[in-house]
C-alpha cells in the first residue's frame, strides 16, 4: 500500500502546525524529494487578451510587432491555424478552461458563467495533486476563476495588480456586479472624449484627485495608463514581476493560468513603443463593409496602429517573463503555453471584437507551446481549437484523461493523425439565453480548406440569416465568397452544421 503523503494532504497538514513553523522550508524539502523521484512537469499558461494571430509578426504580419516572441519561437511548437471558441472573452476563455465549446459550456453572454456540470470539469480540476494558481486582469475571465475556486489552491485577487487609484474600490465593493458598477462609475465620474459626464462637478474633482496619484507615471504612457473597464489603471510589468516572484515560492509541480489584459482596448502602449509604426507605409487590404457592422469605424488605420504598438508592450513583457523562467531554472521543468481568448478586427467597418462576425482576425489566435528542453522550432498547419489545449496538457503531464472534453490531443503529440476529416466550430451567441436553444447566433464550421459562416436570428439580415463560404487556404483574407459557385459544398457543410446545432439544442428544448 502506498503511504506517500501527497502535496495537497501535506498543505492541509501544515495548516495545523504551530505558528512560526517554517512552512516554506518544509515545502522546499518536499520539492527536493519530488525532484529526486522524477517530479512531474509544471505548466504555465500565459494568455494575452484580444491577441490576434493576424497582427503577430511571428505569423507573417508585415509589421514586426513581436520581436521577442519571433526569437523565442525558434524553441517552440507554433500553431498557425488555431481557432478560439468564440469572439469575446466569455465564450473564448470558458472554452479554453473547460475544453468544450460555448454551445456546451453555455457561457454565452457578457460575464456569463459556465453551466453547473463544468464548475467541476475544468483545467484546474484535471490537475489534482498539482499546486493550482490563477490570476486575471479581466473581470469576465475572473468570473470563471471564482466559479472554479474549489479547484484552485490560490486565486490571486484581481485588484492585487492594479495601480492604487480611487477607482479600485468599485471593483472591490461590487465584485459580483463589476461590469454594471464600472459602467455607472464611468458615466458619473469620467469625462468623455466629447467633454461630457453625468456629473461635471464630481468628474472634474475626481480627475484632479486621480491625477495626483498617478502623476509620476503619466509621462511613461503618452496615450494614458492602461486600464481595465476604463477605470482600473495597471502596469503589465507589475503583474509580471509579482508572478515571477510567486512562481519561485509555490510548491512544485504547479499549474498556473495567467490572463493579462493587454493588448485589449484601450490600446495604451508605453513610451518605448509610442509611434513605433507611425507613417511606416503599412497598408492593410481593403475589404467591404459587413452587414453586421454595428457602427462603422472610419478611423481604422490609426486604431490598428495603436493596437499594434500595444502588442509590442505585451511582447516585451513576455520576453522578460521567459528570460526569468530560463535564468531561474524553472524552464527546465515547465511547459509554457502562449495563447489568447480571441482576436481583434480592424476591417469591414469593424474595430475590436464587439460584433457578431467571425472573420479570421477575430477568431484565429496564437498558440505556441514551449516544451522543457526544446531547442528547435516546429510549425503546425493543421486546424486546431482552443478546446484542444486541456486534453493535450493532461496527456503531456500524465494526468487522467478528461473524458468530457470536445477537443483532441494536439499534433505533434497525438499518437495518430486526428486532423483527417476533422470539423472545428466557433460559436458566438451573446444575446441568446444560456438555458434556451440557440435562436440567434453566429457560427463557423471549419473543415479541410473550407470555412462556412452561418449566422441566424439577426433582424438586420435578409431572411434573418446569412451563409458564406471561403477557401481559407487559398483565400486567407476571406475576400471571395464561394456561396454561389459551390452550392454542393455549401449544402453539405451547412447540413453538417445544422445537424450539430440540432444536437446541442436538444437538451434545451421545452418538453410539450
Amino acid at each position: 500500500m502506498n503511504h506517500r503523503l501527497n502535496r495537497r494532504d501535506f498543505l492541509k497538514l501544515v495548516s495545523l502546525l504551530p505558528i512560526g513553523f517554517s512552512t516554506t522550508r518544509v515545502l522546499r524539502m518536499l520539492d527536493a524529494t519530488d525532484l529526486a523521484q522524477g517530479q512531474p512537469k509544471n505548466v504555465i499558461v500565459i494568455l494575452f487578451d484580444a491577441f490576434s494571430g493576424y497582427d503577430i509578426s511571428s505569423y507573417g504580419y508585415a509589421r514586426q510587432t513581436t520581436p521577442n516572441i519571433d526569437r523565442l519561437v525558434n524553441r517552440a511548437v507554433v500553431y498557425h491555424n488555431h481557432f478560439a471558441g468564440g469572439n469575446f472573452t466569455t465564450p473564448g476563455t470558458a472554452s479554453l478552461l473547460t475544453g468544450v465549446l460555448p454551445w456546451t459550456h453555455r457561457a454565452l453572454n457578457l460575464n456569463g458563467k459556465v453551466a453547473e456540470p463544468y464548475v467541476e470539469k475544468n483545467i484546474f480540476g484535471a490537475f489534482k495533486g498539482y499546486y493550482r494558481i490563477a490570476y486575471s486582469h479581466n473581470g469576465y475571465a475572473n468570473t470563471f476563476l471564482r466559479q472554479f475556486q474549489n479547484d484552485l489552491d490560490e486565486l490571486i485577487p484581481r485588484e492585487s495588480f492594479y495601480l492604487e487609484s480611487y477607482d479600485s474600490f468599485i471593483s472591490t465593493l461590487f465584485k459580483n456586479d463589476d461590469d454594471i458598477a464600472s459602467i455607472s462609475w464611468i458615466r458619473s465620474m469620467k469625462v468623455s472624449e466629447e467633454g461630457s459626464a453625468y456629473s461635471l462637478f464630481l468628474s472634474h474633482l475626481y480627475e484632479s484627485l486621480q491625477d495626483r496619484k498617478i502623476e509620476n507615471l503619466k509621462s511613461l504612457f503618452p496615450r494614458g495608463l492602461p486600464t481595465v473597464s476604463f477605470i482600473n489603471p495597471y502596469l503589465l510589468e507589475t503583474a509580471v514581476d509579482a508572478i515571477k516572484k510567486r512562481l519561485t515560492e509555490i510548491p512544485q509541480p504547479f499549474i498556473g493560468y495567467f490572463h493579462f489584459m493587454p493588448p485589449h482596448h484601450p490600446y495604451r502602449t508605453s513610451r518605448e513603443f509610442f509611434n513605433a509604426f507611425k507613417d511606416d507605409g503599412f497598408k492593410p487590404i481593403e475589404k467591404p463593409i459587413d452587414n453586421l457592422a454595428k457602427k462603422v469605424n472610419k478611423d481604422q488605420p490609426r486604431v490598428r496602429t495603436e493596437y499594434d504598438e500595444f502588442i509590442l508592450y505585451c511582447d516585451r513583457e513576455f520576453g522578460r517573463l521567459y528570460s526569468y523562467l530560463e535564468s531561474s531554472g524553472l524552464l527546465e521543468n515547465t511547459w509554457v503555453i502562449l495563447t489568447s481568448d480571441h482576436g481583434e478586427m480592424f476591417e469591414r467597418g469593424i474595430s475590436g471584437h464587439g460584433s457578431n462576425v467571425l472573420y479570421q482576425p477575430v477568431v484565429r489566435i496564437p498558440l505556441m507551446i514551449f516544451e522543457p528542453g526544446q531547442q528547435t522550432r516546429r510549425d503546425i498547419y493543421e486546424y486546431t481549437s482552443a478546446v484542444d489545449l486541456l486534453p493535450t496538457l493532461t496527456y503531456l503531464t500524465g494526468q487522467k484523461d478528461p473524458s468530457w472534453t470536445e477537443g483532441d490531443i494536439l499534433p505533434p503529440y497525438a499518437k495518430t493523425d486526428q486532423s483527417l476529416d476533422r470539423t472545428l466550430y466557433v460559436v458566438q451567441a451573446i444575446d441568446n439565453p444560456p438555458n434556451a436553444p440557440l435562436a440567434q447566433a453566429s457560427t463557423v464550421l471549419v473543415k479541410e480548406n473550407y470555412k462556412l459562416h452561418y449566422y441566424f436570428g439577426y433582424p438586420e439580415l435578409s431572411n434573418g440569416e446569412t451563409v458564406k463560404l471561403f477557401d481559407i487556404k487559398s483565400d486567407p483574407e476571406e475576400l471571395v465568397d464561394l456561396y454561389s459557385s459551390n452550392k454542393g459544398i455549401v449544402s453539405e457543410l451547412l447540413n453538417e452544421l445544422k445537424s450539430k446545432l440540432t444536437e446541442v439544442n436538444k437538451p434545451y428544448l421545452q418538453v410539450v
